[in-house]
């Protein structure tokens, strides 16, 4: 193969990146992956604090995985759910249902999260037209959100360096305040706020949820917003709220399944069921692409009817229930209970804590968010009034350069840099990790 690199930038346009900046510069190539860590061209080791984009969950090239996914490949690649069954899609939605919230009953398969999402929106739009509420036509969702890519997860999403280009062909979504703790916007501090934004929320469902279908909310994370967290109850009381207004609530799992919070879905951090629940991302361990929305038995019994009354849920894609990727899925969430992953990342999860109350020392270090294996350290220009570097600066993306020069690869959220580190991780992994990523910050002159 000739030079990888140049036919990359000969053939390839890469996802949320400026082609005129990538083709001026060197870039890295993976090869191959092993554990923890990726390999480049040049056989370079990395870890891989960001688990391939927030998916990698007991590491690359895991044995029994492996093995699953070839076991299936034996038997058969790919099968339709479009007037037929298969076997690893009917194991995995029962194991899913089993995992989940209390009052999850079915799952609608998909292949990404902004597929998931999008599912989420027809279901519960089509669910309040068939129960008759005609005019509940919208959708509620948080500043700063993000729930991917389709026009409809980009309608509900509120990131506007993404989004913005698009608006003519959005429809309108409410929009309510995000619990953006550091950069509050209302303006109130933290330790007496009594999370004053809540009431936003219930003033905006109060006066629209005649008009409003559902509420979708990333629980407990907006995590491309930047690694925001919600504080304790929040996400609680916005369960109380939809249901006292008659809202359908959509969890976003997309980033926060599996493990990342501590728990497999963040929902359970605070005890709540969602009526409708997305999950992408680390399903399959990162191996194979994989989406699927779970409904409560309510919603999915208002499609039940006669032929002749059109209730069905019109929507499906190819590679719906592919096979392979379920049966990925299944060994990764059998994964999870041989090894007994959600008590081993406990202590992982309190290292972690400790040792990042180190980086507040960092002269540009702002504020640092952490809800279990998902961290995110803002940095600023000027500690004191939280002023931000100039977006053209980059300094997010000059940290993760200098990371990779040191052994890790990042990715930043602007100027927040994240960490995500596959959660079979061990605690010297994780130290070196987060060593990496302190040297890095500190050698970027603020």
């Amino acid at each position: 193969m000739r030079d990888p690199q140049s036919l990359d930038k000969q053939y390839l346009w890469h996802p949320f990146t400026q082609m005129q900046d990538w083709l001026e510069n060197e870039q890295l190539v993976i090869e191959k992956g092993k554990g923890i860590y990726l390999y480049d061209t040049k056989g370079q080791r990395y870890i891989d604090g960001i688990s391939s984009l927030w998916v990698t969950v007991h590491g690359h090239r895991h044995q029994e995985l492996n093995r699953a996914i070839t076991k299936q490949l034996n038997k058969v690649a790919h099968t339709t759910l479009l007037g037929l069954a298969n076997l690893p899609s009917i194991e995995l939605a029962e194991k899913l249902i089993k995992i989940s919230p209390p009052g999850l009953k079915k799952v609608f398969f998909s292949d990404n999260g902004s597929t998931a999402v999008e599912i989420a929106l027809k279901i519960a739009f089509q669910y309040q037209q068939l129960k008759g509420y005609k005019d509940k036509k919208s959708f509620l969702t948080l500043v700063n959100a993000y729930h991917g890519d389709t026009i409809g997860s980009v309608s509900v999403g509120g990131i506007d360096l993404f989004h913005k280009i698009y608006k003519p062909l959005l429809f309108k979504a409410f929009k309510a305040p995000a619990p953006y703790c550091y950069r509050c916007p209302l303006g109130l501090d933290k330790k007496n706020c009594k999370m004053s934004c809540l009431n936003c929320v219930e003033r905006i469902l109060k006066k629209h949820h005649s008009k409003i279908a559902a509420m979708i909310v990333e629980p407990m994370i907006q995590a491309a917003a930047g690694m925001l967290t919600m504080p304790g109850g929040y996400l609680k009381a916005i369960r109380a709220l939809c249901s006292k207004y008659d809202v359908l609530l959509i969890c976003d799992e997309v980033a926060t399944g599996f493990g990342r919070t501590g728990k497999m879905f963040a929902c359970e951090q605070e005890g709540i069921s969602p009526d409708l629940m997305c999950v992408a991302k680390g399903v399959t361990g990162g191996y194979l692409p994989l989406a699927a929305t779970l409904t409560s038995q309510k919603i999915f019994d208002a499609f039940l009817g006669e032929i002749s009354e059109q209730k069905t849920f019109f929507h499906g894609h190819t590679y719906t229930g592919n096979p392979l990727a379920c049966a990925a899925a299944i060994a990764n969430l059998e994964l999870f209970k041989k090894d007994k992953t959600l008590n081993k990342i406990k202590s992982k999860i309190n290292f972690m804590e400790k040792e990042l109350k180190t980086f507040h020392d960092l002269k540009s270090v702002g504020d640092i968010r952490q809800c279990g294996f998902m961290v995110g350290i803002e940095l600023v220009k000027d500690k004191e009034t939280k002023e931000e570097f100039p977006y053209e600066a980059r300094i997010g993306h000059r940290v993760i350069l200098e990371a990779r020069k040191r052994g890790a690869i990042l990715r930043p959220l602007g100027d927040v840099i994240v960490l995500m580190p596959p959660l079979s991780i061990n605690q010297k992994q994780l130290q070196e990790l987060l060593s990496i990523t302190y040297e890095s910050i500190k050698e970027i002159p603020a």
